[in-house]
Parts: structure tokens; C-alpha cells; sequence
């Protein structure tokens, strides 16, 4: 543990200047945030922290306040030689403090994490199950008859953000434009009478092709999503997925993916999930919620 008091190390609010130094906060405890993730929860809400006397962050934390009920918090990270000086706490309260207390905030915690979480008065309430995948090895049986998966465009903005919506349990205007500018790919899923009825987003991260957001009214159309969104890449992949979806997973198996992990979903200011359709198939990424 460092040296340095907790008094000398006081908060902040980063802005793009801090990006590089966001990056070699988060490699120095094994995750994977790069330079445009950092500018999409930039973009999409605020990232606080700690600096050292040097100027290096020392500390962060993120919160994504979406348009009505709901906010996230993410990439909480304290660097190995300044742990045990209370600065994870401090920069999660503010982060808590940055919204009305009427917002149901949730966050997907580490194990280590939980303890915090719980003296702050987060509440465990799901579990997302993680999934990697070395090799993508397509799987589906059927033609995709009766729908077809096509090329976002602007004009299905509207739409999409409708049914990102009802599947999430509220709007997220402003995360959802910053995400599609950011997204390797992303395709819309339209019925017969040329509807969309889902959507898929893939985000080529430093390590991982992310698989998310994912919205589909059955399990076989969001397998057609992942399909589509992961038949060209030969590198690895990352889908992060909610519960109830158990015949989506066995599907996600036989195509080489492995659950890796299953992070607790904690909230606060609310008792439960907010109210989904369970058409959610796969989560942006752990930061948004």
C-alpha cells in the first residue's frame, strides 16, 4: 500500500485529456478499457478519480445517468499500491451523489468489489453470465425465414432506441448514439411486413469482439444476431448475458463460447431489476448496465 495520505488525494472530474492516463490506470489491474470506450462513458456521463502528487490517476469510477429512472456505474478501479486508503468508497459515493436519490443506480460488481458495494447500500438482485469464445464456429440449423437481418441505417434510429428501451427498462438516447458511432457493426433484425424487431451491436475492444447490445423477441432470432455479427471475425469474442435466457446459452456453447464468470448485478434505490420485456439478450458491456 502507498504511503500517501487519503487527505492529500483529492477528487476530480476527467475529461478527454485523461484518457490515456484512464488506460494505464485500468492495464495496471488486467482490464482492457481503451481509448474509444473511454470516450463513448465520456460522452455518455462522467468519470471521477484520484491523482497522485505526480499527476498520475490513481482512482476511478464512472456513472452513466440514463434519460428518466435508471444510472450506471462502472470501470471502478484503484490502483494495487493505493488500496486500503478508502479511495474506491470515496469515488463511488460521488458518483452516487452525481444523481437524484429517486435513480434506481446499478452496477455489475467484482467479487472483491461486493463488500463495498454493500456498505454503500447496493443490494445483490441477478447475475450476468460472462462468455468468451477463442473460435466462433457457427450453429443454426434453420433459414431465417419470416425475418431478415439487415444493415443499420440512421432512420431505425427511433426504433431501436424504442426497443432498447422496453428491453432494458429505460431510455438511453445519448448512450445509444455514442454507441453506435463506436460499433464495429451493427445490424436490425425486420419481420415480413418489414418491422424491426431487434437489433445487435459488436464493439472490437483491444482483446475482444463485444457482443452487445442484443434485443430479439425469441432466442433463435438473437442467435441469428450473433451470427451474423460474429461469422467474419477470427479473433476472440465477448458476450455478456442476462438471466432466464437458458436455451440462448446452450446455443452460445455449441458455438465454442464458455462461460467464464457470473458477476452479481447490485443496485440501489430499488428492490428489484427495473421492469424488462426479457427480449435483453446481451448487455453493452458491464460499465453501462
Amino acid at each position: 500500500m502507498h504511503t500517501e495520505s487519503c487527505v492529500v488525494l483529492k477528487i476530480e472530474q476527467f475529461d478527454s485529456n485523461a484518457v490515456f492516463r484512464l488506460i494505464e490506470l485500468s492495464e495496471s489491474v488486467g482490464w482492457d478499457y481503451d481509448e474509444q470506450e473511454i470516450h463513448t462513458i465520456l460522452s455518455s456521463g462522467c468519470i471521477y478519480g484520484h491523482k497522485n502528487r505526480d499527476g498520475r490517476i490513481v482512482s476511478s469510477a464512472a456513472i452513466i445517468p440514463y434519460d428518466t429512472n435508471i444510472a450506471s456505474i462502472g470501470m471502478v478501479i484503484v490502483s494495487p499500491d493505493y488500496r486500503g486508503l478508502g479511495l474506491g468508497k470515496e469515488v463511488t459515493q460521488t458518483c452516487i451523489d452525481r444523481v437524484s436519490t429517486d435513480t434506481s443506480i446499478m452496477l455489475i460488481s467484482t467479487e472483491e468489489g461486493k463488500p463495498l458495494y454493500e456498505r454503500l447500500g447496493f443490494k445483490t438482485v441477478d447475475v450476468i453470465h460472462k462468455f468468451l469464445c477463442e473460435k466462433f464456429i457457427p450453429n443454426l440449423h434453420d433459414s431465417t425465414k419470416g425475418f431478415t437481418i439487415e444493415y443499420y441505417q440512421t432512420a431505425d434510429f427511433h426504433k431501436v432506441k424504442e426497443l432498447d428501451s422496453a428491453a432494458f427498462g429505460d431510455q438511453r438516447s445519448t448512450f445509444l448514439l455514442n454507441r453506435i458511432k463506436q460499433c464495429k457493426q451493427c445490424v436490425v433484425v425486420k419481420n415480413q411486413y418489414h418491422e424491426i424487431i431487434g437489433f445487435g451491436l459488436s464493439i472490437q475492444g483491444p482483446i475482444n469482439l463485444i457482443l452487445g447490445p442484443i434485443v430479439a423477441p425469441n432466442d433463435y432470432i438473437a442467435a441469428s444476431i450473433v451470427n451474423a455479427l460474429a461469422s467474419n471475425h477470427g479473433g476472440n469474442l465477448r458476450i455478456d448475458v442476462p438471466s432466464g435466457h437458458s436455451e440462448f446459452m446452450t446455443f452460445l456453447d455449441t458455438c465454442g463460447f464458455k462461460k467464464v464468470n457470473e458477476p452479481p448485478i447490485m443496485i440501489k434505490n430499488s428492490a428489484t431489476m427495473p421492469k424488462r420485456n426479457k427480449e435483453l439478450f446481451g448487455i453493452s458491456a458491464q460499465v453501462f448496465g
